[in-house]
């Protein structure tokens, strides 16, 4: 997966699932999408910009936090970007900071999981 447009297409999708199972797992008072396909795709396809261009940013700004709490401050950080992901597009509705970390904590393992089926087919 060595071309940059292949990798944001995974990280694009894994961000639409990740989303979407948040939203089962949480259930829709806490996630919503307004229950379409179309919306799910569209905020995984927000978050996967967010997390390209404004996420490392924001992780070289809090630089100190990250090393200082060994890296835990990430889960944060993640949280805020499903937040701006939020904001950006009115149709996904997250329900506080809590759910936004329980979010953030679901498409990190939806990510983790895809990277190492990803690493397993090298």
């Amino acid at each position: 997966m060595k071309n940059a447009r292949t990798k944001f297409i995974v990280r694009w999708a894994v961000s639409s699932f990740g989303l979407w199972l948040a939203a089962e797992l949480l259930g829709t008072d806490s996630v919503s999408y307004d229950d379409q396909f179309g919306a799910v795709v569209i905020s995984g396809f927000i978050l996967a910009v967010v997390n390209t261009f404004v996420r490392p940013l924001v992780v070289f700004m809090t630089l100190p936090a990250v090393l200082l709490s060994l890296g835990i401050f990430m889960i944060v950080i993640n949280a805020l970007m499903v937040l701006l992901a939020a904001r950006i597009y009115a149709p996904l509705e997250v329900d506080g900071f809590g759910i936004a970390v329980i979010t953030g904590i679901v498409i990190g393992l939806v990510n983790w999981l895809v990277a190492i089926g990803l690493e397993e087919e090298k």
